[in-house]
């Protein structure tokens, strides 16, 4: 079984389920919300059965309209709802990590860090109790984030072994303002996850490692937690197995 973790959303899974029994893949399954509306203790149970090759699972929470930073405490309720049903299937799954969209965006804010940490604390507290109670790491992606500033904050202020960094590349290639250096220089001490993937600036293309303008080689000679769970976030199985191959280079 290879060590990689392969992004499918959930409803993509009896699609894919005879190419991942054969490849053995290990999963980050995303469920949206259209998926935490309708699934069952029934469902899981049979998702279990399809995964009976026993794959390590890691999950992707919804994120659309969802916001951990809400200054409406209305919208953080029902975020903090749904992320409640995510790492309750995760528990079920027994998952190691949930990835999480850390829902900043700078202009929203209007340039006020502090106004998103405060309001994101609130969410997040009770969750990484709830998460370590299951022995379930948080593990937040960096989106947006044009530079690193917010996310080492938020790190520093919850400051739990449950909670970390899921290190996007593809988003920080299309994103940053900033050096990759300094990304790794604020983050380093707190990745627990990569999202593996490529594009060249214009959009998030989710191209297979190499074929965008991201540099890996600097970024695996920075990187200091080499046991990191390493989820490849192309988008078809050519892909995938394209990055898995080029990833051989680092000898990951």
């Amino acid at each position: 079984m290879t060590g990689f973790h392969v992004h499918i959303p959930y409803d993509k899974i009896d699609s894919y389920r005879s190419v991942l029994k054969e490849q053995l893949f290990n999963l980050e399954i995303y469920f949206n919300s259209n998926a935490l509306d309708s699934i069952t203790k029934t469902a899981i149970s049979a998702l279990k059965q399809k995964l009976d090759y026993n794959p390590l699972l890691t999950i992707h929470a919804p994120f659309m309209d969802l916001s951990p930073g809400a200054v409406d405490s209305m919208v953080r309720d029902v975020t903090i709802k749904r992320f409640s049903q995510i790492l309750n299937i995760a528990d079920e799954l027994k998952a190691k990590a949930v990835v999480f969209h850390s829902g900043y965006e700078k202009w929203k804010y209007a340039l006020n860090v502090d106004l998103w940490l405060e309001n994101s604390l609130l969410t997040w507290r009770p969750l990484i109790k709830k998460a370590g109670d299951s022995g379930i790491k948080i593990a937040i992606e960096n989106i947006f984030e044009d530079e690193p500033a917010n996310l080492k904050y938020l790190m520093e202020k919850i400051g739990s072994k449950h909670f970390g960094i899921c290190f996007d590349t593809g988003h920080l290639n299309l994103f940053s303002k900033v050096l990759l250096e300094d990304w790794m220089a604020a983050l380093n001490p707190y990745i627990i996850e990569l999202h593996l993937h490529d594009n060249d600036r214009k959009s998030d293309a989710h191209k297979p490692i190499g074929d965008g303008t991201f540099d890996f080689d600097k970024f695996f000679s920075l990187l200091e937690n080499k046991d990191s769970i390493y989820t490849i976030e192309a988008h078809n199985e050519e892909d995938v197995k394209k990055s898995m191959e080029r990833l051989r280079k680092w000898n990951i």
